[in-house]
């Protein structure tokens, strides 16, 4: 059997209806786990669902908000009734809001942290005793460049971002006697179809990103699959608290010296 197989494993990806989230899951899927997801609205998980179903993926999508205890302690349960104990968790929900901070409300940066930071681990713990139980579980929080790196009008992520990457340490510390592992993935910048505007030939934050990016261009979710199925499967059972960052060589670069 492969290290990278996944078949029998249970996958939970939050905020999977698109995006990010949802080509982690499709990875998980061709590795063989069964895909369940969440969304905030009925309408986006009908959405995946649909999108799911066209890609020959049979995937279970739940209504629930990363942020409310008990609508996620509820769920959690209906879950491993409905289809078995989570295996592996994807902490992908998260929001960003683009506001200079002098200018940002504190609710605007609650609601960044709540969401982004808060509702990892509401989820984390949610999904935890049924792992423990189990003697194995694998757990991926969706970290970012800004659990490292500073940036104009960011400040809530950022701060949400690098809190993550601390949770991911301290779960991983605190339930590696379990066999449970927690790390994390901090994608550099990805072309999706929310980045498209920006990635236009001759924007300046196109240009921008391509001189930052050693690799010069910009990432795809196809290059978040195989490090995602690695951090899933019992290929990295001794990887543990670490955050993996796909992104290009960034983290790795000072750029350019000016000709």
């Amino acid at each position: 059997m492969s290290q990278f197989d996944l078949t029998g494993k249970v996958a939970f990806v939050t905020g999977a209806s698109y995006g990010i989230g949802y080509a982690l899951a499709q990875a998980f899927a061709s590795a063989g786990a069964t895909i369940v997801f969440n969304d905030i609205k009925q309408e986006l998980v009908d959405k995946g669902l649909a999108s799911y179903a066209a890609d020959g993926i049979k995937a279970y999508g739940y209504v629930c908000d990363v942020t409310d205890e008990d609508a996620i302690n509820a769920t959690v349960a209906q879950i491993t009734k409905e289809v078995g104990v989570i295996d592996i968790l994807v902490n992908n929900a998260g929001i960003i809001k683009r506001i200079p901070a002098i200018e940002m409300s504190a609710k605007d940066f609650r609601q960044v942290i709540d969401i982004d930071l808060n509702g990892p681990f509401i989820v984390s713990k949610a999904v935890a005793p049924g792992m423990i139980a189990k003697g194995a579980g694998k757990i991926i929080n969706i970290c970012s460049m800004m659990s490292e790196l500073g940036r104009e009008t960011v400040s809530a992520y950022a701060a949400a971002k690098g809190g993550l990457k601390m949770l991911t340490r301290n779960l991983a510390c605190e339930w590696a006697e379990h066999n449970i592992q927690v790390n994390g993935i901090g994608p550099g910048y990805i072309a999706t179809p929310q980045t498209a505007p920006l990635r236009e030939p001759g924007h300046p934050f196109n240009e921008f990103i391509i001189a930052k990016t050693p690799a010069a261009r910009w990432g795809t979710t196809d290059d978040l699959q195989g490090p995602a199925v690695f951090l899933a499967s019992k290929a990295s059972d001794f990887v543990n608290g670490h955050i993996l960052y796909v992104d290009g060589g960034i983290l790795a670069y000072i750029g350019k010296q000016p000709k």
